[in-house]
C-alpha cells in the first residue's frame, strides 16, 4: 500500500480524527444512535474537518463509499458464512454434544477447566451472544450438580467465548482488523490461538476461582435442567472434526506458504485455494450441511431454513463493519494514519502497545468491541507498512486484546451477563468486567512476549 500524504497540517488532521471519534462516542453512548449511523457521520466529519471536499471524484463521500463496498465484499461474506456454520452447529445438537462429552468426563476439581475448554470450542465458530445463550443451561446444571458457585464455572466459559471473539477469525473483529491491516489470515489464526490459550487459562479457571470466592451465587432451583434429546445428535468425533475443518484448512495454507514457498508448486496452489478464508468457510458450511444436517436427520427444507435463518440476526453486524470500512478509508485518505506513523516512529513508541491503548480507549468510551477494533485498526494502517507478516498479525491481536478491556455499563454484553447470572451491577463488575480486563491485559502481555521472537 502506498503511503498517503497528509491533506492538511498536523494539528488539523489530529483535530479531525478526534472530532470524528468524539462524535461517534457521543452519538452511541449519549444520543443512543445506532453504531451504523454513528460511523457514517463520524467518517464524514473527519473528512470535512480535515478540509476535504464532501463531493467530487476525490471527496469524502467517494472515500467512504469505496471503503464501505470493499469491506462489505471482503469481510461480509466471511461473517455470513460463519453465521451459517454456527447455526447448523447449534440446531443439530452438535454444540450440546461437545458440552456433554467434555463436561461429563471432568472431575469436580477440573470442571472450571472443562468449562473453559467448552467455551473456547463453542466460541470458535459462534458469536459471543449465541454461545452464551447455548451455554447458560449447562452452566446452571453443572453449578447445581457439583455444588459449585455459578461464578466458578461460569467465568471460565465466558473467558473462552470472549477470547475467541477477540482473537480468532472468523469473528467480525479479527477478520475486520486483518482486512484493514493486510495481515495473513492463516498466520493470524495460528498466533491468535497461541495467544488465546494462556489468556483463557489466566482469565478463566485461575481468575474464576478467585471471583467465585468474592461472589457466591447458586443456580436458581427453577431452572430447567432436563437432559436434551441425544439420539439425533452428531457424534463427538464428527462434531469436533467439522468445527475444526475451517481452522485446519486455513492453517494448512499458512504452513504450505512457509514450508513450500513456491507459487508454481501444485500442492501449494491447491492449499492456496482451499485455505483461502472464503473457500475454507464455504467448504466447511457445505460439509456441515451434511454432518450437522443430513447426518442428524434434517430434510433439505429444514437445512435450507436453518441456513437462511442465520442471516437475519447478523444484518446489523454486517452494516456496522461495512460502515467501519468507510470510516477507515476516510482516515487513510486524509493521511491521518501517516501522521500517526511518523509520530510513533519519532517517539519510539511500540506499535503493539499503541494499538492496544487506542482500542482500550475506544472500548471504554463506546462499549463496543467491534467499534474499538474498527477505529484502532484504522489508525494503525500506516504503521504496519514494512512490517513482516508475523508482526502485522501481532498488531491485529493487540487491537483484539484492547477491544476486550473492562466491559461496563455501556456494553450490551455487560447487561446480558448480568441478567443471565442474576447479579447486581456491583457483582457483575467484580466478576465479568474484571475478567474481561484480565483477559485484555494478559492477551497484551502474551502478544508483547511473542513480539520479542517474531
Amino acid at each position: 500500500m502506498d503511503v498517503v500524504e497528509p491533506v492538511a497540517a498536523g494539528w488539523q488532521l489530529i483535530t479531525a480524527a478526534l472530532a470524528g471519534i468524539a462524535l461517534i462516542v457521543v452519538l452511541i453512548t449519549v444520543v443512543k444512535v445506532h453504531p451504523f449511523l454513528a460511523l457514517i457521520l463520524g467518517g464524514l466529519t473527519v473528512g470535512v474537518v480535515a478540509g476535504e471536499n464532501l463531493g467530487g471524484d476525490d471527496g469524502v463521500l467517494v472515500s467512504f463509499t469505496l471503503g464501505f463496498g470493499t469491506t462489505a465484499a471482503g469481510v461480509g461474506a466471511l461473517i455470513a458464512l460463519g453465521a451459517m456454520f454456527a447455526k447448523l452447529l447449534a440446531d443439530s445438537g452438535g454444540a450440546d454434544q461437545i458440552v456433554d462429552t467434555i463436561v461429563g468426563r471432568a472431575s469436580r476439581r477440573m470442571l472450571p477447566w472443562a468449562m473453559a475448554a467448552v467455551g473456547a470450542i463453542i466460541g470458535l465458530p459462534m458469536f459471543f451472544e449465541i454461545g452464551l445463550v447455548l451455554l447458560m443451561p449447562v452452566i446452571y446444571l453443572v453449578s447445581r450438580r457439583a455444588q459449585i458457585s455459578l461464578i466458578t464455572v461460569g467465568i471460565p466459559a465466558l473467558a473462552g467465548l470472549s477470547a475467541m471473539h477477540g482473537f480468532v477469525p472468523p469473528h467480525p473483529g479479527p477478520v475486520t482488523a486483518i482486512d484493514y491491516l493486510g495481515a495473513d489470515l492463516g498466520v493470524t489464526l495460528a498466533l491468535g490461538i497461541l495467544v488465546a490459550i494462556p489468556t483463557i487459562i489466566v482469565a478463566g479457571p485461575l481468575f474464576g476461582s478467585l471471583a467465585g470466592r468474592w461472589v457466591v451465587l447458586e443456580a436458581p432451583a427453577t431452572w430447567d435442567t432436563q437432559e436434551r434429546e441425544q439420539s439425533a445428535r452428531p457424534s463427538f468425533g464428527v462434531t469436533i472434526a467439522t468445527v475444526l475443518l475451517p481452522v485446519v484448512l486455513m492453517l494448512g495454507k499458512a504452513v504450505a506458504d512457509i514450508v513450500i514457498d513456491d507459487e508454481d508448486n501444485t500442492v501449494q496452489q491447491v492449499f492456496d485455494v482451499i485455505g483461502n478464508p472464503f473457500v475454507a468457510l464455504l467448504i466447511s458450511v457445505l460439509v456441515a450441511m451434511l454432518t450437522f444436517g443430513v447426518g442428524t436427520g434434517m430434510d433439505r427444507q429444514t437445512i435450507s431454513d436453518t441456513v437462511g435463518s442465520s442471516l437475519g440476526p447478523i444484518a446489523a453486524i454486517l452494516l456496522i463493519v461495512a460502515a467501519g470500512g468507510g470510516f477507515k478509508q476516510v482516515l487513510v485518505d486524509t493521511g491521518i494514519g501517516t501522521l500517526l506513523a511518523d509520530w510513533a516512529t519519532g517517539a519510539n513508541v511500540s506499535v503493539l502497545l499503541l494499538a492496544w491503548v487506542i482500542a482500550v480507549l475506544i472500548r471504554l468510551a463506546t462499549g463496543s468491541a467491534t467499534v474499538a477494533t474498527i477505529t484502532a485498526s484504522s489508525l494503525m494502517v500506516s504503521l504496519v507498512q514494512g512490517m513482516s507478516t508475523g508482526e502485522t498479525s501481532l498488531v491485529v491481536l493487540a487491537v483484539g486484546a484492547g477491544s476486550l478491556f473492562f466491559s461496563h455499563v455501556n456494553d450490551a454484553g455487560f447487561w446480558l451477563v448480568k441478567e443471565y447470572f442474576g447479579m447486581t451491577v456491583g457483582q457483575t463488575i467484580k466478576t465479568w468486567s474484571l475478567m474481561e480486563t484480565v483477559l485484555s491485559v494478559t492477551g497484551l502481555v502474551v502478544v508483547l512476549i511473542l513480539g520479542i521472537f517474531i
